[in-house]
C-alpha cells in the first residue's frame, strides 16, 4: 500500500515538473523574466522533493508561532 502511494506521488511530481518545464519555456519565449524565474524555482523545488532532498511540507515550529 505504501509503495503504491509513493509511486503515485512520484509520478504526479514528475508530471508537475514536466509541465513546469514547459511553462518555463513559454514564459521565457514571452520575455517574462520574473514569471520565468518563479516557475524555475517551482521546477527546482519539485526536483528536490522527488530526489528526497526537501520535504513536501514545511512545518512551522509551534513555539515560534505562539511566541
Amino acid at each position: 500500500m505504501r509503495q503504491s502511494f509513493t509511486r503515485r506521488r512520484t509520478e504526479t511530481l514528475d508530471y508537475m515538473q514536466t509541465m513546469l518545464g514547459q511553462l518555463r519555456t513559454m514564459a521565457e519565449a514571452e520575455r517574462c523574466d520574473m514569471l520565468t524565474y518563479l516557475i524555475e524555482m517551482a521546477y527546482v523545488e519539485a526536483s528536490d522533493i522527488i530526489r528526497g532532498e526537501r520535504p513536501a511540507r514545511v512545518q512551522v515550529d509551534q513555539r515560534k508561532r505562539l511566541g
